[in-house]
């Protein structure tokens, strides 16, 4: 019997165990504070980042799903979609670009529904399409919408989110609908039917310049971005450095522009206890 015996020639190594694939699409990460977040509980916090409060742009859609009861919707003036009128070069194509990301016709949704059993005139923006921006089609929605609010007396409510302004693709035909909206909002107006306006990240140009700051009550998310011209153009055209914070949401309320800031989550409980008080 050997007192030492040789180490074998060959180890022996068990093979590693087979890791499971984690499913691609379930994290991502906050633009803001870059940090990951459960895409589940992002999209059930109505796509507000739960570490940071960054708020991420909603879908037209998704926004109507946030604010109204279920099954309430009705969609109108679904086939009122845009052309190119002035047969701009790439315009086409932008269009086209759009609807395939957004699974939409245009920039805006509109339609009648209910919240918290109150009927009303409804209509949500879509950022992503083409920027939210305001052509003669968009004008034509939300005039329609304003106008079934005033023969049907029944609120409405517009949520905006136009950093594109009016589209410059379309010339005057664009331009023209910030006057024909306002027009609108007037005759509703006088006809003492409720007009709420709601801004969202960002509401800019031609959109904010007409009916989107002309509500019997205008609400905005907080930090959302609102003006005409954005603030890089204005410190290029005057020269110098705007105060911190200008143009956002906190700076438009302190200087007597909005009538209050509420939270994402709480907008559909606050537009019903408006819709309430206003009808009363």
């Amino acid at each position: 019997m050997s007192w030492f015996k040789k180490p074998p020639r060959y180890t022996t190594i068990n093979p590693p165990e087979k890791k499971q694939d984690i499913p691609g699409g379930l994290w991502m990460r906050c633009d803001q504070c870059n940090e990951m977040i459960y895409k589940k509980d992002w999209e059930a916090n109505l796509k507000v980042c739960p570490k940071c409060k960054h708020y991420s742009v909603m879908g037209a859609r998704e926004r109507l799903n946030s604010l109204v009861d279920q099954g309430s919707f009705v969609e109108m003036d679904a086939t009122v979609t845009s052309v190119d009128p002035l047969q701009f070069e790439g315009y086409a194509e932008s269009l086209a670009k759009s609807r395939k990301k957004t699974g939409e016709k245009e920039a805006v949704i509109c339609g009648e529904a209910k919240i918290e059993e109150k009927n009303v005139q409804i209509a949500s923006f879509d950022f992503r399409f083409v920027g939210g921006s305001m052509g003669s089609a968009v004008g034509e929605k939300v005039t329609r919408a304003l106008e079934r609010g005033e023969e049907k007396h029944e609120p409405v409510v517009v949520i905006s989110a136009g950093g594109g302004g009016a589209r410059m693709q379309e010339g005057m035909l664009s331009l023209m609908q910030m006057a024909k909206t306002s027009a609108a909002v007037g005759r509703l107006r006088d006809k003492k039917v409720p007009y709420i306006s709601v801004l969202t990240h960002p509401t800019m140009g031609g959109v904010a310049a007409s009916f989107a700051m002309l509500g019997d009550i205008i609400i905005a998310e907080p930090k959302a971005l609102i003006g005409f011209a954005g603030p890089r153009v204005i410190e290029q055209t005057i020269g110098q450095r705007l105060p911190d914070g200008f143009q956002r949401s906190e700076f438009l309320l302190e200087h007597g522009m909005l009538d209050m800031i509420v939270e994402r989550h709480k907008i559909r409980q606050t537009l019903s206890r408006i819709l309430g008080h206003l009808a009363n």
